[in-house]
């Protein structure tokens, strides 16, 4: 950390010059408290960062609903239902004395009066199978040796169940290998350790890496991309996931950058010629290849903020106009149909209208004859990223395939944070990318109806599902 600059000698300056410092203290203020007032609601900073406090009071960006807590009226509700075959039968007959006059019952006679079933699952334990091959000799003299299948290599080992059992909780259910050991113990009687739950995560990484590889390639293609990145420790050091993904498919990669570097070592990104969704990040715009979209819920938490410190008007008037056609280009979309180019040209001056007020009463400062840029404020600064990537923010509303947020990939996010918060980081950079590998084929195929378990049984006996195409190439 620098050192602290010496206190001024306050009588030593002139009347400009203590005018000019208490200005300079009177910004430093108000930006301190601006930044104090940041929180989840009015900024990209993540609700964890909120503190165990009271939730700040701030107008939800959905507005608040006329509907009543709960189900609403026609909802169709799903609740257990009786079925014609039960697993089971358990037979609850009377007493075989009458307890009135103490006669005996015919109570294999008994009717039946009521039916109730239990939905339960069976205890579970392990099995063992035996796998024996033989040997026999021909009349000729030939002999002759059956084999084993190519999935029973050991005198003793696991099954693809187990197996694909314990890579699911540790890398689909986000438990640490301690816990998941566990609780394989107590479902099946197993005893397991953590050492060998790594070893099935490494040969399940091996087993998925093609599918891996595929889902990559079809995203390079895909028409509509969306992309995010987040800071990971791995191995007592910050990395960076990213995060590519589509209402289909999902990719994870590990890097220690997070720029161009990483985005041009992954390969997913750069030479595209589809839309890009994303946050606006700077390194994201140096991909001029194809089009960009901005994430307008990125943008509408900023309004929220710049509303609260300035009290002015064109926030609201623009959080206004994004949800309004958010709200019309869903209906379109349900309708299968698109805005004519009348309304597009509608909403778009209206936009420019409201960035035009919003600049006459944020102007920009002059650097006064200092050296270097002048800082601008918070107001001016997203107005200008309003006036710049007007196009990006408004592509949703011409372009039925844009989504309105970066949510596909914001949501693909949290997988990796919530591991990261239960277990801490990732020890090694293999672990790190054995997560990856395994999580975007686990969550790819979980967009395409797919069970995880029977993703990763079948990847264990070397007949792997085959990844849907979603793309033309």
């Amino acid at each position: 950390m620098p050192p602290k600059p010496p206190r001024p000698a306050t009588t030593q300056l002139s009347h400009e010059d203590k005018d000019r410092l208490i200005e300079m203290l009177f910004a430093r203020m108000e930006a301190l408290e601006a930044k104090l007032g940041m929180n989840s609601e009015n900024s990209s900073k993540p609700p964890s960062s909120d503190g165990l406090g009271k939730k700040p009071k701030t107008s939800s960006l959905r507005g608040k609903s006329d509907k009543a807590v709960g189900g609403q009226t026609g909802h169709k509700g799903k609740t257990l239902k009786r079925v014609a075959d039960p697993t089971g039968v358990q037979d609850h007959r009377p007493p075989p004395q009458c307890s009135h006059c103490h006669s005996t019952l015919a109570v294999d006679q008994a009717q039946v009066l009521e039916r109730r079933q239990v939905f339960d699952v069976p205890t579970m334990c392990f099995e063992v199978i035996e796998h024996r091959t033989y040997s026999v000799v021909c009349t000729c003299g030939q002999r002759h040796d059956s084999a084993f299948p190519a999935a029973v290599s050991e005198f003793v080992q696991y099954g693809p169940r187990v197996r694909a059992l314990g890579v699911h909780l540790t890398q689909g259910q986000m438990l640490p290998y301690a816990r998941a050991a566990g609780l394989i113990s107590e479902m099946t009687g197993l005893s397991v350790s953590p050492a060998t739950l790594y070893g099935w995560v490494e040969d399940a990484r091996l087993a998925l890496q093609g599918t891996a590889d595929q889902i990559a390639q079809q995203l390079h293609h895909a028409p509509v991309l969306c992309a995010d990145e987040s800071g990971l420790r791995v191995a007592g050091q910050l990395h960076w996931m990213h995060v590519a993904a589509t209402a289909d498919l999902t990719w994870y990669g590990m890097h220690a950058k997070r720029g161009l570097e990483a985005i041009n070592a992954h390969g997913i990104l750069p030479k595209r010629i589809g839309v890009l969704v994303h946050d606006c990040w700077a390194p994201y715009w140096k991909l001029d290849d194809g089009m960009h979209a901005l994430c307008n819920a990125h943008l509408l938490r900023e309004l929220v903020y710049i509303h609260e410190l300035t009290g002015q008007t064109w926030p609201v008037a623009m959080t206004e106009l994004l949800l309004n056609a958010q709200r019309l280009t869903g209906a379109a979309r349900r309708q299968e149909r698109t805005i004519d180019a009348d309304g597009i040209a509608a909403f778009s001056t209206v936009y420019h209208a409201i960035v035009a007020e919003g600049e006459q009463l944020n102007p920009r400062k002059q650097a006064d004859g200092q050296s270097g840029r002048c800082k601008q404020s918070d107001a001016h600064n997203l107005l200008r990223r309003f006036r710049l990537h007007a196009d990006a923010i408004l592509r949703f509303i011409a372009d039925p395939s844009v989504p309105f947020s970066n949510n596909i990939a914001e949501r693909a996010v949290r997988m990796p944070k919530v591991k990261q918060k239960i277990s801490g980081c990732f020890r090694t950079i293999t672990g790190a990318e054995n997560f990856c590998v395994i999580r975007s084929c686990l969550d790819t195929f979980r967009k395409q109806g797919q069970s995880m378990l029977e993703v990763l049984r079948r990847a264990f006996i070397g007949n792997p599902i085959l990844l849907r195409r979603v793309v033309a190439e």
